[in-house]
């Protein structure tokens, strides 16, 4: 009887060690792959407006028939990921580029995996991402589509620069040549506007569309100007493209500092450089409707005021 016990007893214990391992080494396990979840980043595609919705709805294994409901559906899942504490970033879900993007790699599109890979895709390549933190998607969404068009400013800007070559003369580069006098242009226009919270928007009109580039720029009274190193990029590319087709263009500069009406400054881009507006053609360019032409009221508690000289002369851009 106690040698039956003991056999009883032996396979209890064994069909209990195969489900469970040593003591402990199941809950550690668990424990270890949801730390290491939390520093697995994730991406979510996002399909932002109803038009790039009704086209995905071609595919049967994409079983959203609502777009609202798609919408809600997403914000779900993207506060159940950050719950979990992982990395989460959304990205905008294009299906002309899916669509391409199957045929170049001969993936099914009407597959769940193909969208996951070619969201994958747009992360790793630096598509329209933005990260998720917590922000409702009535602030992502606009988030997402103001990346994205900025990404195709800058993308258009560059191609710009480098399709137009070398100076015939003298072999000068001169899509580089215009980047460095945008460089310095910049860096002049920084240095001569003070102490300060600075917004400066660049405008370039291109033959086929009109560039557009933002730049926040905080300036302490002492020390170094802050400011994000992709949009100065952007914003110098933009403003490189400008010089380098040798067309019209400008930039306006927004000052604010505490205890002060807003400040508005306004440059005109000519001769490869920055010339002042004076102070009504600022009151003009922001009080003036730009599709109609019809005057709009001014701005209460700003000051028009008219732009500075940046102290760097006209200089020729070879073409």
């Amino acid at each position: 009887m106690t040698h039956i016990n003991r056999r009883k007893t032996n396979r209890t214990h064994d069909r209990t060690a195969r489900r469970t391992g040593p003591v402990g080494t199941s809950r550690r396990a668990r424990s270890e792959r949801r730390a290491l979840r939390r520093e697995v980043p994730c991406t979510v595609g996002l399909l932002a407006d109803e038009q790039d919705f009704a086209a995905m709805r071609r595919y049967r294994t994409f079983t959203f028939d609502d777009h609202q409901r798609y919408l809600r559906q997403i914000d779900g899942l993207l506060r159940s990921l950050a719950t979990e504490g992982a990395h989460t970033s959304v990205a905008l879900f294009d299906p002309e580029e899916f669509a391409e993007y199957c045929a170049q790699t001969a993936l099914d599109p009407d597959a769940e995996a193909s969208r996951g890979r070619f969201t994958a895709r747009i992360a790793a390549t630096g598509g329209a991402v933005v990260p998720y933190t917590g922000q409702p998607l009535g602030q992502l969404v606009p988030q997402l589509i103001d990346t994205a068009v900025r990404k195709a400013t800058w993308e258009y800007a560059t191609m710009v620069l480098a399709d137009l070559g070398e100076c015939a003369d003298c072999g000068v580069d001169i899509g580089r040549a215009s980047f460095d006098r945008a460089s310095r242009l910049l860096t002049h226009l920084i240095e001569r506007a003070g102490p300060g919270t600075h917004h400066l928007v660049c405008s370039v009109p291109t033959p086929d569309e009109q560039l557009l580039a933002a730049l926040h720029v905080e300036r302490p009274d002492t020390g170094p100007a802050r400011l994000d190193a992709t949009e100065s990029a952007e914003f110098v590319t933009v403003l490189a493209a400008g010089i380098a087709l040798d067309g019209s263009g400008g930039v306006v500069l927004r000052t604010t500092g505490p205890g002060a009406p807003d400040r508005l400054h306004g440059w005109r881009l000519r001769n490869s450089t920055l010339t002042p507006l004076s102070e009504g053609e600022v009151f003009s360019a922001y009080c003036t409707d730009a599709d109609t032409g019809e005057p709009l009221s001014p701005e209460s508690g700003v000051e028009y005021r008219a732009g500075f000289d940046l102290g760097i002369e006209d200089m020729d851009i070879h073409r």
